[in-house]
Order: C-alpha cells, then sequence, then structure tokens
C-alpha cells in the first residue's frame, strides 16, 4: 500500500501556496496538513502538524533557510524535505543536497513531476531531475579523499569534526558554505573554526593552506636521520 504523503507546504509567494494547495488536495494519498509563508516562528506550527514531508518554495537556499531545514530535521523524525519550482543550477541543487534535501523539482516540471517526487520520497526514495544526476557524481567524486594512513591534522590532536573544519578551510569556503556542507549554524561553525586553528597553531584561516600542505611536505620528506638518507 502506498505511503500517504503528509505535506506541510511553506512558500513565501500566496499564489504559487495557493496553487500547490488546489493541486495536491486532489491527489489521492497527498494530505496537507498545514501551510504558511516564512516567519521567525513557523517552524513551530510545521512541528505541531508533525508532517513526514515539507515541501518549500524556490526563495532560494539561503541560510536561513537552511537553518530552518536543520531545526525542523532535528525536531520531526523522519521528515523529508522537497524543494519545489527550483532552476537547474548544480551549485544550488547540491547545497540542497547537503542540507538534507531529499527532493528537489524544477521550476518547469508539470503537475504529476510534483506529485510523482512527493509520493517518491514518501515511499522512502530520493527524487531529483535526471539533468542533475551528473552533478550530483561528479560532487561526490570530488570530495572522496584518497586513503591515507593517518590524516594530515592527526598529530596537532584535531577530533573528526575539527578535521573536516580543516580540510574546507583548505578549500576556502566561508563560515556560511561550511555550515550548510555540515548542515550546522554558523554560530557552530565559528566555534569549531577557532578551536581548529588553535590546535593548528595557525594565525587566521587562510594560512591553513600553506600550513597544512607544508606539514605534508615535511612528513612525505625522509628524514636526514633515516637509513636512506644516509645511504644517499
Amino acid at each position: 500500500m502506498r505511503k500517504v504523503a503528509e505535506v506541510f507546504l511553506l512558500a513565501e509567494n500566496r499564489l504559487l501556496r495557493e496553487a500547490l494547495i488546489r493541486l495536491l488536495t486532489k491527489k489521492s494519498g497527498i494530505r496537507i496538513v498545514g501551510a504558511n509563508s516564512y516567519s521567525p516562528a513557523v517552524h513551530h506550527e510545521v512541528i505541531a502538524a508533525r508532517p513526514n514531508i515539507i515541501l518549500l518554495d524556490s526563495n532560494g537556499l539561503t541560510s536561513a533557510k537552511a537553518t530552518l531545514i536543520a531545526t525542523l530535521r532535528a525536531a520531526i523524525a523522519n521528515v523529508r524535505i522537497v524543494l519545489v519550482d527550483m532552476d537547474a543550477d548544480e551549485n544550488t541543487f547540491l547545497g540542497a543536497v547537503r542540507s538534507g534535501v531529499v527532493g528537489y523539482v524544477l521550476k518547469d516540471a508539470s503537475a504529476s513531476e510534483v506529485t510523482a517526487t512527493l509520493f517518491g520520497v514518501a515511499a522512502g526514495r530520493a527524487v531529483c531531475p535526471p539533468s542533475l544526476c551528473m552533478a550530483l557524481f561528479r560532487g561526490i567524486a570530488q570530495h572522496v579523499a584518497v586513503p591515507a594512513t593517518e590524516p594530515w591534522g592527526a598529530n596537532f590532536g584535531l577530533s573528526r569534526r575539527e578535521l573536516q573544519i580543516a580540510e574546507m578551510l583548505r578549500e576556502r569556503l566561508t563560515n556560511k558554505e561550511i555550515a550548510l556542507r555540515l548542515n550546522l549554524s554558523e554560530q557552530t561553525v565559528k566555534n569549531h573554526v577557532h578551536h581548529t586553528l588553535r590546535k593548528l597553531g595557525a594565525p587566521n584561516r587562510f594560512s591553513v593552506l600553506e600550513f597544512s600542505g607544508a606539514r605534508v611536505e615535511r612528513d612525505s620528506s625522509v628524514p636526514e636521520s633515516s637509513p636512506a638518507a644516509r645511504a644517499s
């Protein structure tokens, strides 16, 4: 039996919100449990409705929206997030995936595609346009680290999270970009960055690339006191 999609709709545009409500209420297997625009306290209303799917509009994946997604995912067990009426922009799409979105619907999608996405997500599947699948595979491939016997920051006593932060500092990511990637608040990221830099002894975030690169180079070189060095 197909699982009922209990949907809470968050859309700033009233016309879009009302159009989606009219569309979805006609579909068997979809029940609208609430709808509203964004506000500082809207998460209380969403949490009280206990939806299994939250449908967000295309107002852009801002830091505030990413924080709202993190809040709702933490408060509602197994809730699934769908972004609807989005652009086919790879960076926006990958940012949405990092924030915890499992359904992505483009702005030129048909009504049947919107409902199919909701049913797919309700059934436990992740749904995105085929045109963006390659971006997802490429994004994952670019962040697969080469296996190493020991992380470059292990000698500094960095925790697993601090190692992640250090790697992202090496990528020159901002606190906001790190927060989106790790699904954390910017303040939490700021605290992690502070502790990471202190352990590394790095004077600022911009010195981490040079600092860590020099460390790796030194670690990979042959010590002068080694048998190989004496034999040369």
